[in-house]
Formats: structure tokens, sequence, C-alpha cells
């Protein structure tokens, strides 16, 4: 059953890890001009972030692309039609009436191509880490003067592309796909449906989920402690407060009673920034902000991979119990 597995499974295995192997390539060829440029710069006192090439910055920009694609990618290609197409041909029958049980079917089909999962997203991931390794530790130290958008580890963007969860993000896709195969029985509306599925608690997860997945830090900061301060037209945004790397949550500008307030009207008024500033911070004025830490990256990793992890482990009991009881 694993050789018949591998023998349908072979081409799209193929394609992703010669893509993976591509990517793989390119990055070993460049990194090591990148971590040279890191410990240069590091022994001249110069910013790195401002040195960097556009081809490094492309390249920067293509590994997390590339890492956060490789999930989808997988649900749609290959899990989404491992049950479907059998179901499409027919073909399922007949391998029930042989000596393989539908568990022991499903059991060497989910084990042979998860395993391939989740070697692929971690194989993709461990590269693109390590090639970025200076440029993330570069924003860690909140030193650079780069106008270039360079992303925290903790930043959305660049979270999903780091550490651990790749690998559960690659491992749900996958049985995503299986599940909604199984339940919708049409190879290209599942696939379509993983895809959609897939991005909608992709989404879902940084805005109402992650946030909550460790403690957050409230502080509660003056004007006079803020710099540089961005002047808005309802709101006093604080952008620097001394925590580099850290995911910032949320920013209230709060008047003397600590209730979320708008600009006073006499702040439009009141003359030079200066001046605009030590209105703010006489009439109580003050910047509300709640951040993640740079220091609970790990724990919102480990947190985030298990949430995944055992999503995935629901949808493979809920894809065997479908099969033995509910498929014909």
């Amino acid at each position: 059953m694993i050789w018949l597995t591998w023998r349908q499974f072979r081409t799209q295995a193929a394609v992703l890890f010669a893509a993976v192997a591509a990517l793989a390539v390119l990055l070993a060829a460049t990194g090591p001009r990148l971590a040279d440029l890191a410990d240069t710069s590091a022994a001249a006192g110069r910013d790195l972030l401002s040195q960097i090439s556009s081809s490094d910055q492309s390249l920067y920009y293509f590994g997390w692309t590339v890492v956060l694609a490789v999930p989808a990618v997988i649900g749609m290609f290959w899990g989404a039609p491992l049950i479907t197409r059998e179901l499409e041909a027919g073909t399922h029958r007949l391998a029930w009436n042989q000596t393989f049980t539908r568990t022991r079917w499903l059991a060497a089909k989910l084990g042979l191509i998860g395993l391939a999962t989740v070697t692929a997203a971690g194989l993709a991931s461990l590269a693109v880490i390590w090639w970025s390794s200076p440029i993330d530790q570069a924003v860690s130290s909140g030193n650079s003067d780069s106008t270039t958008p360079f992303f925290s580890r903790l930043d959305p963007m660049v979270f999903g592309a780091r550490g651990i969860v790749p690998i559960g993000y690659a491992a749900f896709a996958f049985l995503l796909g299986v599940t909604l195969g199984v339940l919708i029985r049409r190879t290209v509306t599942a696939m379509a449906a993983t895809l959609a599925t897939f991005a909608a608690i992709q989404l879902a997860m940084p805005l109402w989920i992650r946030p909550h997945l460790a403690p957050a830090v409230h502080v509660t900061l003056p004007f006079t402690e803020a710099k540089p301060v961005n002047l808005g037209a309802d709101a006093v945004r604080e952008v620097d407060f001394g925590q580099p790397g850290a995911w910032v949550l949320s920013e209230h500008t709060v008047n003397a009673s600590g209730h979320t307030a708008a600009l006073p009207a006499s702040f439009t008024d009141c003359g030079s920034f200066s001046d605009c500033v030590n209105t703010l911070t006489k009439a109580g004025y003050q910047q509300q902000i709640t951040y993640q830490p740079a220091g609970n990256f790990w724990a919102l990793q480990w947190a985030e991979t298990g949430i995944y992890l055992g999503l995935t482990a629901g949808l493979a009991v809920f894809c065997t119990w479908w099969i033995r009881r509910r498929l014909t």
C-alpha cells in the first residue's frame, strides 16, 4: 500500500521538493555574502540594514513569501486530490475489496504524504531562517536607520515564516485539503475550498487568536518620553518606546482620566511641535500601548504550532471516522 501510494504521489512530490531544493541552492549561494556583510558592518559600527543590496532585499521578501505559500500549495495539490481523485475514479472500492482495511488504506496515505509535507515545509523554513538570520538580528537590535521595511520576527508579516509554525501550517493545510476533499468529493472544488478556508484561518489567527497566546504588556507613557511622535488627525501615535522587535497590538491616546480620547480642540492652535507636545503633557494626555515583547517569540511559536497540530489531529480522526462509517 505504501509503494502504491508513493507511485501515485511521486510526481507532485518531485515538483515541490525540486522547488524547495532550488530555493535552498539560491539562498546557500547568497547567504555567506550577507553574513560577511553583517560581520563587516558590526566590526565597523555600521548599520547592516542600510547597506543591503536591492537583490538581497528581494530575496528577503521572496524567501518568506515562499515559506508562507508552501502550506497552501500542499493543501491544494497534495491534500485535496488525495482521496477525492480515488472517489471520482471509483478506485477506492477496489482497494477496499483487497486485504487492506479502510483504516489501513487511509493511514498509509496520510502517514507517507504527511511525512513528506512536514519535511518540505521544514526544509524551506530552515533555509529561509538561516539566510535571514543576520537581518533578523539587525532588526531586533532596534538601532537601524534604514528606510527599507524589514520586519521583526514577531511581526505578522514574518512570524509565519520563522520558527516552527510553518510545519504546523503545512500539516494542517494538508489534512484540511484531505477533509474537504472527502466531504466535497470534487477535486477542483475541494482545491478552491482548501485555499479559501486556509487563507481565512491564516488571517484570523494574527487578528484574533495569536495576541492572546502569551501575556501582553501594557504601558502608559507621557509624550515627553515618546521619540519620535507622529501627530495624526485625532491621535498622537508613539512610535519608538524602547522595545525593539516588539509587536504592538494597540496604541491609544488617553486623557488625564485614563480614558481613550481624541486630541483637544486647542491642539491645532498650539504653535510649534514642541509647544503642541507640552500642551498635551500639561493637559495630562498620555500614550497607552499594548504589545507582545520580543521575548515572547518562542512562547507564541509553540502555542500556535500546538493549536495547528491539534486541529490536524482532529481532522485526521474525523477523516478516519467519515471514511469508515459514512463513505461508500
